[in-house]
């Protein structure tokens, strides 16, 4: 099978890493890929929202399968653009259209869906500058903390909690003037639910689903869950206190109903669906949803996948992922993600990264970095993820941070209490 893989960060690499595992691989495409994803695949330099050069390159390398990793194609549109073209009947595409996508791109239109369906979420109110007032009433009813979302994709920086009534209104104002672009045309005002998020990952045909485990990611840069929010400085994989009877919840509340009502919306969604979920006093509620998986959260829950990944994207293709086969592992994986200096701000590019191959009984899957001869230089925030297995939590972390000690470039940062309030 000749499978392109859209994207470039950790998560990208974790998939391709993933695929390259399987059986049914002829040959991997990434694009763009990374210094990691160059080592098992060959990177191509497409924009994954040029859908005109990828609709050439696929047709060019006949490639059989469309891997989609970040959530902007998928909003955009490349399923529908796919399927509307004759040439590619027999392209299996993972990644929902349009129609499911905005799952994710309308944060406005998850509350609905959830509100029709049943599932639980936390109450709230969208509101435009045309309704600004009924914003603000609506504020006044709530406790703090205030929870504000800008409604489209604000690339992870569109959600505010704020502690004070008069910061609240006066951001409410500013994400309706322009803060975060047209993403924040719509403000999303919600209830805040007091508890410890969560991550839970599914993959469907739109009928059945496998559920791929649990994770929880930590998203501020500094320890004790401080300093700037990020796209995520860590994670495991499960998640201790997601026990049997959690688990058993969330996939009657929200999992199941989920597939059922994207059904029931005439919504032909194949592909991943990440639930973004809070432990409520041991009962699970919706976040968010994200129409693809999470980063870092690929990094630890792929290696947990034993199952060949192309086995079960072919079944899901075909709508028959029910009868596919399905095994996880029942280890723990944890990944340390190191940043550079100044992320999230400002930073610099192009430190020489050395220690690569002293690494051992870690999987080390690169995020922001970039190939110059035969040096591995960073080229973003994110540089990489270092992921380790254990019988014990704590036994991954351990071996994770052994590993971590022998990365280097200049100013690389990273958290050293990953998983320290489970």
């Amino acid at each position: 099978m000749r499978v392109l893989l859209l994207g470039g960060g950790g998560r990208e690499h974790a998939l391709a890493w993933k695929i390259n595992e399987s059986s049914r691989l002829t040959k991997l495409y990434v694009a763009p890929g990374n210094a990691g994803t160059a080592l098992i695949a060959e990177n191509v330099d497409l924009k994954v929202t040029d859908f005109e050069a990828l609709a050439a390159f696929v047709e060019s390398k006949a490639i059989d399968m469309l891997v989609v990793g970040p959530e902007d194609p998928l909003v955009e549109g490349v399923r529908d653009y796919f399927e509307a073209d004759g040439r590619f009947e027999k392209l299996m595409i993972v990644g929902p259209g349009k129609a499911g996508a905005i799952l994710e791109g309308s944060k406005d239109f998850a509350k609905e869906f959830m509100m029709r369906h049943h599932i639980p979420t936390a109450r709230y109110t969208t509101v435009t500058r045309e309704n600004m007032e009924e914003g603000v009433r609506f504020l006044k009813e709530l406790k703090p903390p205030y929870v504000l979302k800008a409604d489209g994709l604000a690339a992870g920086k569109g959600v505010l909690i704020l502690n004070e009534l008069d910061e609240a209104v006066k951001e409410l104002n500013l994400m309706l003037d322009g803060k975060f672009g047209k993403a924040g045309n719509q403000v999303v005002i919600e209830e805040f639910l007091k508890g410890i998020e969560l991550s839970v990952f599914a993959l469907t045909d739109g009928k059945t689903y496998k559920i791929l485990g649990s994770a929880k990611d930590y998203k501020r840069v500094g320890e004790g869950d401080t300093g700037l929010n990020t796209g995520g400085m860590g994670a495991v994989s499960p998640v201790p206190f997601a026990d049997e009877e959690f688990n058993r919840k969330v996939e009657e509340r929200i999992v199941r109903p989920t597939i059922e009502g994207l059904q029931a919306d005439g919504v032909d969604y194949k592909g991943f669906v990440f639930f973004g979920l809070m432990n409520v006093g041991g009962d699970p509620y919706v976040i968010e949803y994200n129409v693809r998986m999470g980063d870092p959260e690929t990094e630890v829950v792929m290696p947990r996948l034993k199952t060949d990944i192309l086995t079960l994207f072919e079944e899901m293709a075909h709508g028959q992922l029910e009868k596919a086969a399905f095994e996880l592992d029942d280890r723990f994986c944890t990944t340390v993600v190191l940043v550079s200096q100044g992320y999230p701000g400002s930073y610099e590019k192009g430190k020489v990264i050395s220690g690569l191959d002293s690494v051992e009984g870690s999987i080390v899957f690169h995020a922001g970095t970039r190939m110059d001869g035969d040096k591995v230089l960073t080229s973003g925030g994110r540089v990489m993820a270092v992921s380790s297995f254990g019988k014990t939590m704590k036994e991954a972390l351990a071996l994770s941070y052994q590993n971590v000690g022998k990365i280097h470039f200049d100013g690389m940062n990273f958290r050293k209490d990953i998983g320290f309030d489970l």
